[in-house]
């Protein structure tokens, strides 16, 4: 065994110009009151690897162009298909219009552990919230399931951007598996 080139690595992978006939996950993220630009930037890299549909950044949820996003997306907010939009609720509403489902990274009344999602949940929009305060309740409310990392420490939560790449990736397991496009 030996470690790839950074070459090697490149022509396993999309480029700019291929990847708008790639197939995307069937996963929407919206982003409802991140505050930090990194955060932001990191969620836009792991979106990338993931290849979800796309990306809204809402109410304060900085966006592009910033230096700071930038500086840990590493490139991704040219490859991740995003929007801003003021209001996250009125997005969802519109989004829950055309079926899909809003599934919240959250603890709440009914939330099931993330690896319990199944793929018949398809096509979602997933839901991260505010560092300090989570998801708004009005958004809470509008969701048709919520998903949680357990923890067993002494806190009750991860870093947003950290979080997300757990949650993220299993949503890709779990649709990809006995897909015909693994």
């Amino acid at each position: 065994m030996r470690k790839l080139s950074h070459d090697e690595v490149a022509q396993r992978r999309q480029n700019l110009e291929t990847l708008h006939t790639a197939t995307r996950l069937p996963v929407s993220v919206l982003l409802d009151n991140v505050r930090s630009l990194y955060n932001v930037g990191s969620i836009f890299r792991t979106s990338d690897g993931a290849l979800i549909e796309k990306l809204y950044l809402c109410g304060f949820t900085p966006h592009p162009p910033r230096r700071e996003i930038e500086k840990t997306a590493l490139g991704a907010t040219q490859s991740v298909p995003w929007e801003y939009h003021p209001n996250a609720r009125d997005r969802l509403l519109e989004l829950k219009e055309r079926g899909v489902n809003i599934c919240v990274l959250e603890l709440a009344t009914n939330s099931i552990p993330y690896y319990r999602i199944k793929r018949e949940n398809f096509p979602l929009c997933l839901v991260i919230g505010n560092e300090l305060t989570g998801i708004s309740k009005e958004i809470v409310e509008l969701a048709d399931l919520a998903i949680e990392i357990p923890m067993f420490g002494i806190k009750h939560s991860l870093n947003v951007a950290v979080a997300y790449g757990i949650a993220l990736f299993e949503l890709l397991k779990t649709y990809r598996l006995n897909s015909s496009n693994p």
